[in-house]
């Protein structure tokens, strides 16, 4: 017998064939937050409600029947320090606990930019935002797409947006990742950051839904090709609010502007630093 709550997408599914980034969430029906694994099954079939309201076609729906808890994203969440880090620490020191030096990092963060040095080029020209930030955040992510994740990304979105501490602010993007896979971006079986982060520069599904670009002119936005993937970054940053030409010092406005990537202060830090040494 199918399921009570993939008829419900299949219903929406008929009603909606076009997706849209419209009503994503609502609140009316805003599943409840979780605080034991045991309750995740509960929390889905909440969340296909939410779901269902949003627009969430037949493929999502059944995504999301298919996903299952992400445990290295719950352990995550459980020790929120294991990742950026609460506790202050310099750029040098962020970027090391990564990577083997800031002069290995800086290196190859240059030999980047200028193998793609057109790119990077008319994306400040289009969107204002210098090479050396993109290249900067594109390394730090994935190692300029050198590793993209291993956790379900429908799985990964889902239950960091399950878990109480994050909830509900996360549920706008486990419903987007479900609209990724009724548009053909990811399937239910894509894989990517611990938190359901996709592509060369690990996007919340959200995020992706609201500033996707194409940006090599092949009429699709992937978030697995580096061109769409950079082209969105900085369309993103844009959009938050960042200024062509003007500094990206800590204290200035553009550097305000990372928090809408990374709320972590450490994360900010360490990308101005970066950029401000590639830009050397």
């Amino acid at each position: 017998m199918t399921p009570k709550w993939v008829k419900l997408g299949m219903i929406a599914f008929l009603a909606s064939a076009t997706l849209t980034t419209q009503a994503i969430t609502t609140k009316a029906l805003a599943a409840r937050c979780i605080t034991s694994q045991g309750q995740f099954d509960a929390y889905k079939q909440s969340l296909a409600q939410q779901a269902a309201s949003a627009g969430v076609g037949q493929r999502g729906m059944q995504a999301l029947q298919q996903a299952r808890l992400s445990g290295i994203t719950w352990r995550f969440e459980s020790n929120p320090s294991s990742q950026t880090g609460t506790r202050y620490r310099s750029p040098e020191q962020f970027l090391t606990a990564r990577f083997s030096s800031v002069n290995s990092f800086v290196s190859n963060a240059k030999r980047r930019l200028n193998q793609n040095a057109s790119l990077f080029r008319s994306l400040e020209s289009r969107y204002g935002v210098p090479g050396s930030i993109l290249v900067s955040i594109w390394g730090y992510e994935t190692s300029w797409g050198g590793y993209t994740g291993d956790t379900p990304i429908v799985g990964g979105a889902v239950t960091l947006a399950s878990y109480c501490r994050r909830h509900p602010r996360f549920e706008d993007d486990a419903i987007a990742a479900l609209q990724l896979v009724d548009r053909g971006i990811i399937s239910a079986n894509s894989r990517g950051g611990p938190s359901g982060e996709l592509g060369h520069m690990q996007f919340l599904a959200g995020n992706w839904v609201r500033f996707a670009v194409d940006g090599n002119g092949d009429g699709r936005a992937d978030p697995n090709n580096a061109a769409d993937a950079l082209a969105t970054a900085a369309n993103m940053l844009r959009r938050n609010g960042w200024r062509g030409g003007q500094p990206y010092t800590q204290g200035s406005g553009n550097f305000r502007v990372l928090s809408a990537w990374n709320d972590s202060g450490n994360y900010q830090r360490a990308i101005a630093y970066a950029a401000s040494l590639i830009d050397q």
